[in-house]
């Protein structure tokens, strides 16, 4: 790479690591420079294994800046970039749009989990946008779960708290909770009502017969039953006298409706596995969701729904019980699927529990599981979670959620109260000669009354491998000194920080070689080991830190041996 290419490198990576600075309000972060910096300038490309370092040594710069001098750099390169960036700011964000329909009655929304298990990140979609709707129409949002599936969808007895504890986290509080498994004797009831309206009727064909019949668009034998023989066989179900798969009840739909999947459907089954609740476990006959939901969503008083877009047969086949009833139905939101990146495990709690089985996962919280536990333990609060799915609207379309937007979020949230600590990976030792005994960088660099870190050096440091100088070049060990390197040494050269202004050298961190914190760094890529200063022991467990160069942790543990922190996010 020639002079005025280098020059060039530099002075796009100085503008894009300023906006990511100011954007954020952190440091830069070498990552989110490289990508749009390559984009926009395709000639750097075969100089790409060049180009990182050239990076590197420009994002520790900008870092090394404070917050007004990194906005009035930014403001002389790219004025128009950064006035794009704060009339942003002032805009109206992640707005949703109004729902439709909307009356004098409060709007009563509900989310509707099957207690399976602790949410996965895309589970948090559904409080994220009611809660938002309930705030904007001063309404109420019920949490139901729909739990009456004991065999192909059994509950797990510890999910409902679970779940209730996720919402939490999310900052929601539902107005109210209910469980479908305890309100079997009313799915009775409006069955019961149902056939006297003559819109059911029991049925003992079997699976592939009807199938058949239906297909074709032809009536099942058992639809002539009387209104009495239906209601005698639907009281012998409700007592448990037959077998699973042996009776079920039918709605009464159209039997040559277009779309098959409406035909006469399955409102009521035998299902021979108990229920894992107590208050639950003697029952034989179980509703299919698409019944029990559409009766619970009338009887609370369930305004609007969002539902996903391959759930639209639903609203078909209850609005006949509806018809029957003579109620009118909430009105419908659907809603493509969230796919989330950063993630090589699927959204899927039964394979979370799978491989959390298979010892492939440590549990629920593991940093490499995309769930609420992980995020939360990870230091995530759940407010930049619900700002990041908020801002995916209700499209029809599927939409990705970028953990990056996830990040950003967190990132205005934590990084004003994060102090700020080094941690040193697969360090490698050097003497220090000519320097003081100590660094004292500050604990965080907008905030110089928080005051100052004392890192001693007297008996060497230990700086990581992609930053040891050459033989004979200078780095500046942030807070301590400038130092090169000779040998096994890094011999202090009297040097101020104009060398680093002047672009000269490069913003290194350190930890002591012997006073110093072992910790692992969990990580959704797996742990990390490394050391840091001996500071670092004295932080709160709980606490989101930022391990300068390195990124956001929560700390989560100090122990005896080791200290253990979670890592957030760049």
């Amino acid at each position: 790479m020639d002079e005025d290419l280098r020059e060039r490198v530099e002075r796009e990576a100085e503008k894009h690591a300023l906006l990511n600075a100011v954007k954020y309000e952190s440091d830069a972060d070498v990552g989110a420079v490289m990508g749009p910096l390559m984009g926009e300038n395709p000639d750097f490309r075969p100089h790409g294994d060049e180009i990182p370092g050239i990076i590197g040594s420009v994002v520790a710069q900008v870092n090394d800046l404070s917050t007004e001098e990194k906005r009035d750099r930014l403001e002389t390169l790219a004025p128009e970039e950064l006035a794009a960036i704060e009339a942003e700011d002032e805009g109206d964000e992640h707005d949703l749009p109004d729902l439709p329909n909307v009356d004098d009655d409060e709007v009563r929304m509900r989310a509707a989990p099957n207690p399976n298990g602790p949410w996965h990140i895309g589970h948090a979609r559904m409080p994220a946008v009611i809660g938002r709707y309930k705030k904007r129409y001063d309404g109420s949002f019920v949490v139901r779960f729909d739990d009456t599936d004991p065999e192909t969808k059994r509950p797990d007895l510890d999910a409902y708290d679970a779940i209730l504890e996720d919402i939490d986290y999310l900052g929601f509080e539902p107005d109210d909770v209910i469980l479908a498994s305890d309100r079997l004797e009313t799915y009775y009831e409006h069955a019961r009502n149902l056939i006297d309206a003559g819109g059911a009727y029991t049925c003992s064909c079997s699976g592939e017969t009807f199938s058949k019949l239906k297909n074709d668009g032809e009536a099942c034998p058992h639809r002539k039953k009387d209104r009495e023989t239906t209601r005698d066989e639907f009281a012998s179900m409700v007592e448990g006298e037959y077998d699973a798969g042996e009776m079920v009840l039918r709605v009464r739909t159209d039997i040559e409706h277009k779309n098959p999947a409406l035909r006469d459907w399955v409102a009521f089954r035998m299902i021979d596995t108990p229920h894992p609740r107590n208050a639950a476990a003697e029952y034989r006959c179980w509703p299919m969701l698409d019944f029990q939901s559409g009766v619970d969503d009338h009887l609370t008083g369930v305004t609007h729904i969002i539902r996903g877009i391959d759930l639209q047969d639903s609203a078909k086949r209850q609005r006949f019980v509806y018809d029957y009833f003579d109620w009118a139905y909430p009105e419908v939101i659907h809603w493509g699927h969230v796919q989330v990146d950063a993630y090589d495990v699927q959204l899927s709690t039964s394979t979370l529990k799978e491989r959390i089985d298979a010892g492939e996962l440590d549990g629920w919280d593991d940093p490499r599981a995309p769930t609420l536990k992980s995020l939360r333990r990870r230091g995530i609060r759940g407010e930049a979670v619900v700002e990041a799915l908020a801002a995916l609207g209700t499209s029809t379309s599927n939409v990705d959620l970028s953990m990056s937007a996830v990040y950003a979020e967190n990132r205005d949230l934590v990084d004003d109260e994060a102090e700020r600590y080094f941690l040193v990976r697969d360090g490698q030792s050097f003497a220090v000669e000519g320097g003081p005994d100590a660094g004292q960088p500050p604990l965080h660099p907008d905030h110089e009354s928080r005051g100052e870190r004392t890192i001693p050096a007297a008996d060497g440091v230990v700086i990581e491998p992609a930053d040891v100088p050459a033989e004979g070049d200078p780095v500046w060990l942030k807070g301590y000194a400038c130092v090169r390197r000779e040998s096994d040494s890094l011999v202090a050269t009297g040097d101020d920080i104009d060398v680093v202004r002047e672009g000269s050298v490069d913003v290194i961190h350190w930890a002591p070689a012997t006073d110093n914190v072992a910790v692992r760094l969990r990580t959704p890529d797996g742990d990390v080991s490394g050391v840091a200063e001996p500071d670092f022991r004295s932080t709160e467990e709980g606490n989101v830190v930022q391990f300068e160069r390195i990124g956001f942790a929560r700390v989560d543990d100090h122990g005896d041996e080791e200290s253990v922190a979670y890592w957030s996010h760049p």
